[in-house]
């Protein structure tokens, strides 16, 4: 356990990563943001809550307890750009998904405090990440990733129109075995729209720590605000959501097989 993620160890090799979950700003942070800043309105609202189920299912979870306005644990520390050409945000954002400033005036972070972030909250993420896939693979012989993801259905800043509502993302099938993908494919998603390797081909997480000769498996899904909230607000929508959970479950129970399938 740490104060800046949770574990939640499971007993299937299914792992579940919600890195744009948490909501909270360490008080120094937050007292140089705009109040529009503040907000944090871009998080992955209710990944938590959405996926309930998987942890009775057996899976492990992890997430973590501040915003992605800290960090972007979902970015290369390094700063490299993961979709060069397409408008992206920073390791550490400056400005929201809307292009709205998130500090005052002259309190973006520098340099030295965007390192002191990748060592406070993104590397103890990381390690318990890379950790937990590394004991997962050693104990049942393969490790499946979930990167769960989600992201509002219309953002000009990223993408044209309305986004699919399932965007599965596996780096153009580098990080996961071809099997799975074409499982995930063929599960009846109806009346929701899917696609794979889209917009969204998967963060820094998916490409990073899939690495399927090794038996260790990573899928990013992106899903579509609107299938269970009350677009634009951050508000969860019970009825949205209790049509949209069964089609999760489906895919949470292909990753199972998938994990206990032997080789």
């Amino acid at each position: 356990m740490s104060d800046t993620y949770t574990l939640i160890k499971g007993r299937i090799p299914v792992l579940i990563s919600m890195p744009h979950n948490g909501e909270a700003l360490p008080d120094y942070i937050a007292n140089k943001m705009t109040e529009q800043g503040k907000k944090v309105a871009d998080t992955d609202w209710h990944k938590d809550k959405l996926y309930a189920f998987a942890k009775a299912l057996g899976a492990y979870i992890i997430m973590p307890k501040y915003s992605r306005y800290v960090i972007d644990l979902n970015r290369d520390p390094e700063g490299i750009d993961l979709y060069p050409g397409a408008n992206s945000t920073e390791l550490c954002p400056t400005t929201s998904f809307d292009l709205a400033p998130l500090y005052l005036d002259g309190e973006n972070p520098d340099q030295a405090e965007i390192n002191h972030r990748v060592s406070t909250y993104w590397q103890p993420y990381h390690q318990a990440l890379k950790t937990t896939l590394i004991d997962i693979q050693a104990e049942f012989g393969k490790a499946v990733l979930l990167e769960a993801h989600s992201i509002l259905s219309k953002v000009p800043r990223f993408f044209e129109g309305q986004l699919p509502d399932f965007n599965f993302g596996t780096a153009d099938g580098s990080s996961c075995d071809p099997e799975l993908l074409v499982a995930l494919q063929k599960l009846d998603y109806s009346p929701y729209s899917m696609i794979t390797n889209g917009r969204f081909k998967g963060g820094f997480i998916t490409r990073e720590y899939g690495e399927p000769e090794r038996n260790i498996h990573a899928v990013q899904l992106e899903l579509s605000q609107r299938t269970y909230m009350q677009e634009p607000s951050c508000e969860y929508n019970e009825a949205l959501a209790a049509e949209v959970i069964p089609k999760l479950e489906q895919l949470v129970q292909t990753l199972i097989q998938f994990s206990q399938k032997k080789d």
